[in-house]
């Protein structure tokens, strides 16, 4: 999915264009789906030196203006990419970890009806799908 400039984003959002938020975003735009570790890492890679809090700090602020979304898969640490708003799902392996990105299942968005929404107006379903990747499913089992 193409994005506009990130500085142009960051801006059209509301925010201020920091190097921080570029690094991150420009970090995102080449690593979906990836954890706040390797997004520190990436931006310290383009930056040098950048606190674990800070990156934290741009994600909060990047999320709120719906620049980044939060994939929270269980038993794994979040992660975070730049498709938002589309309502789409992820596919993840059990074996390595490795996400990606799955369009919508049928029908418009939410994809899904709920039988009974408790009188809550439901606009976005998150599905993840598990199984093992194309390299994972080609290897043996790990042995115990």
């Amino acid at each position: 999915m193409a994005h506009a400039a990130p500085d142009a984003e960051l801006r059209q959002a509301g925010l201020r264009v920091t190097r921080p938020r570029l690094a991150v975003l420009g970090w995102l735009a080449d690593h979906p789906h990836s954890t706040a570790d390797a997004i520190v890492g990436g931006a310290r890679e383009a930056l040098g030196r950048i606190s674990v809090q800070a990156v934290y700090d741009v994600l909060a602020a990047c999320g709120e203006a719906g620049l980044v979304r939060r994939i929270n898969l269980a038993g794994q640490p979040a992660r975070f990419e730049r498709r938002t708003g589309d309502n789409h799902h992820h596919v993840v392996c059990r074996r390595c970890g490795r996400a990606e990105d799955v369009d919508c299942v049928r029908g418009a968005a939410p994809c899904l009806e709920p039988a009974e929404h408790s009188g809550f107006s439901v606009d976005e379903a998150e599905i993840v799908f598990w199984g093992l990747c194309p390299a994972c499913a080609g290897r043996a089992a790990p042995t115990p």
